[in-house]
């Protein structure tokens, strides 16, 4: 998921800054009555852009869904915070703590609360970016822990995670009750879920290699998530002489799912490409999701959607450079994204909504 102050989302986000250094779309091809959609978008209709400048992304829906929270790097940030806004693009506010670097954040049931991940307590300043010397990686900035804080205010209530480890990446299930993350704790990227109270913190993965980016389906009864699963001895010592130092190089990424307690996982991609930010259609059958295998150069990120069990996979977004971060609302009838599409500055990425066409 990443140049200067793009580095801010090597945290797990470093994947579409790559992709936003290209600049705009194909400004002059979008469908005349439709001024943000490509011709070949036949599952989009009526694209409104809900953020116009700085960087946006990872936006998702309140559980009324009549708000989006999502992280930003926006006038004189130097590093992402955390943003609420309604789903017309009103009424922007930052409900982080303009301290340290945030990323991934989420409602909680009742839309009066919300949790996401913060660097703040290990220092008001943004953390240093990764040693660009060992090519490209991203940092697992080991200060990082999630947090509980209030819509109204974003004062911090309660702090979730108090590992020494990286805490973040978390989401909630639709149905209330449980939180997804992912952890360093115990030496690998793992998965893991806890209570909304952050209490029972309970490991599901243990394969060698890094799995994060996790969702739970509609119905609460699997999770969706991104993973890598170094193969060869090279990769392999790549992998762990990297993780040593907090770092992860994302080359590769497939697509897994899971029952929602962490059994029967099965590959669902299998693309030998960059693939990341899944997300379930509420008919808990199919997975909207970014990747970069069919870029000509590895730096153009469209969206694609797939069965669950691999099969059917189909293109949704058409832009020359990046779309991520899709979520469906609860009947599928919209869809929201991140996308470099039409962006006024090289790097600008902006929040789009769209009525979704099955």
């Amino acid at each position: 998921m990443m140049k200067g102050k793009n580095q801010r989302r090597i945290a797990w986000l470093g994947i579409f800054l790559i992709a936003g250094l290209l600049g705009c779309g194909k400004k002059g091809e979008q469908a005349a009555e439709d001024p943000y959609r490509f011709p070949e978008e036949k599952h989009l209709r009526n694209i409104k852009m809900l953020t116009n400048g700085g960087e946006n992304a990872e936006a998702y829906f309140s559980f009324n869904e009549q708000m989006l929270i999502y992280q930003a790097t926006v006038g004189d940030l130097k590093c992402d915070q955390i943003f609420i806004m309604n789903i017309d693009g009103s009424n922007k506010r930052m409900v982080s703590t303009g301290k340290g670097r945030t990323t991934c954040a989420y409602f909680l049931p009742g839309d009066s609360t919300f949790l996401y991940a913060s660097t703040h307590l290990a220092g008001e300043d943004c953390p240093p970016p990764p040693d660009r010397s060992k090519g490209y990686v991203w940092k697992l900035y080991d200060s990082f822990d999630i947090f509980l804080a209030r819509v109204s205010d974003g004062q911090i209530i309660k702090r979730l995670t108090d590992s020494p480890a990286y805490d973040a990446e978390a989401t909630v299930s639709p149905l209330g009750d449980k939180i997804v993350f992912t952890s360093t704790r115990d030496g690998d990227p793992e998965i893991y879920v806890m209570d909304l109270d952050g209490s029972n913190q309970t490991r599901l993965t243990f394969e060698k290699g890094y799995d994060g980016g996790a969702f739970f389906s509609w119905d609460g009864k699997k999770i969706v998530f991104r993973a890598s699963r170094p193969k060869t001895a090279e990769e392999l010592e790549d992998y762990e002489a990297l993780v040593k130092e907090d770092l992860y190089r994302p080359t590769t990424l497939e697509i897994f799912v899971m029952d929602a307690d962490g059994k029967n996982m099965k590959q669902v991609t299998n693309l030998n490409a960059a693939s990341f930010a899944p997300f379930f259609h509420p008919d808990n059958k199919r997975i909207i999701f970014s990747t970069n295998a069919f870029s000509e150069n590895g730096r153009n990120f469209d969206l694609y959607i797939i069965n669950i069990d691999g099969t059917g996979l189909e293109r949704v977004t058409y832009n020359s450079t990046f779309d991520g971060f899709p979520m469906f609302t609860r009947d599928g009838k919209y869809l929201v994204f991140a996308s470099n599409r039409f962006n006024k500055q090289r790097g600008e990425t902006n929040i789009f909504i769209a009525e979704w066409v099955d």
